[in-house]
């Protein structure tokens, strides 16, 4: 719908970006004014903006949402209460902002890691945890976190040295514990992007040398590899059964002996990974309301 106005959210630190055209943001809208489109962004926690006064407001780059959880809930509930348009649905983003989902999504069949949830007040019991995940080395953070925050890849000796600390993060906050998956470091992690349900591209993210979190802040780095198609079929099942309403999502994942792992179905706020070539796969909202 030409002249559609666009808000795309984003938290304070990133808004300056959005006037980069050498960044993704800048590139989305600088594509979408050039379609006729009105696009803004718009600090998701200034409370001066009507939001009504938008077609649609799209999450975008609300990076900070996890460090102020309450906040942000209570915003998502004002949004809902009078009417917005969100995309993705506030229901969605609600579900999506705690790890515990992956549980949902493995009991309907998705591959995870193996994956003890630790509840806030719990004991950190390093003996018990290696012995159920029967694994060298586990990966432990927060069911509500980005950008690998709070996160460590520990041997059973680093986790008893670790202890003290691990159990102070959990008397504020629920954890989880899973496996490790060498193949992120010998393979890397691959990236799915979907827009409306469909699949548009893939990357691979590869950590730096001796470290396993791909995120560039870590030194990662992205290449574009061409994803196997049995890859692609069992992510599209993912989105197929739990990104109903959705404008986007990011399956990430690890190839282990040929099956696709689900690291994360991001729905909040991922990074696109876009360039030229595929920005006519965002499709655009074509009303106010999903109705």
């Amino acid at each position: 719908m030409h002249g559609s106005k666009i808000a795309f959210l984003t938290d304070k630190a990133t808004a300056p970006e959005y006037e980069n055209l050498d960044s993704e943001h800048g590139k989305i809208m600088a594509y979408l004014k050039e379609k006729g489109f009105q696009p803004s962004c718009q600090i998701w926690d200034d409370e001066k903006i009507d939001w009504l006064g938008f077609d649609v407001l799209i999450m975008k780059t609300t990076w900070d949402y996890h460090h102020r959880l309450v906040e942000f809930n209570a915003w998502l509930n004002k949004l809902e209460k009078i009417g917005a348009y969100v995309l993705n649905p506030i229901d969605v983003l609600r579900w999506n902002s705690d790890k515990i989902y992956l549980k949902e999504l493995e009991e309907n069949g998705a591959r995870i890691a193996n994956t003890i949830w630790l509840g806030q007040g719990e004991n950190f019991d390093v003996n018990r945890l290696f012995a159920e995940l029967n694994t060298e080395k586990i990966i432990i953070k927060p069911r509500v976190s980005a950008s690998a925050n709070h996160t460590y890849a520990l041997t059973q000796e680093e986790a008893h040295q670790k202890k003290e600390e691990i159990e102070g993060l959990l008397r504020t906050e629920n954890l989880m514990a899973q496996s490790f998956l060498k193949e992120i470091q010998t393979e890397g992690e691959w990236s799915l992007l979907f827009f409306d349900g469909k699949f548009s591209h893939s990357l691979m993210k590869v950590p730096k040398a001796d470290d396993f979190r791909v995120q560039s802040h870590h030194g990662g780095s992205v290449k574009a590899v061409e994803v196997p198609s049995h890859l692609v079929k069992t992510a599209q099942s993912i989105v197929d059964n739990h990104t109903k309403g959705c404008l986007y999502a990011r399956v990430d994942g690890v190839e282990v002996d040929g099956q696709f792992v689900l690291m994360e179905l991001e729905l909040i706020e991922p990074y696109f990974f876009i360039n030229q070539s595929n920005f006519s796969n965002i499709s655009i909202p074509k009303s106010k309301s999903p109705s």
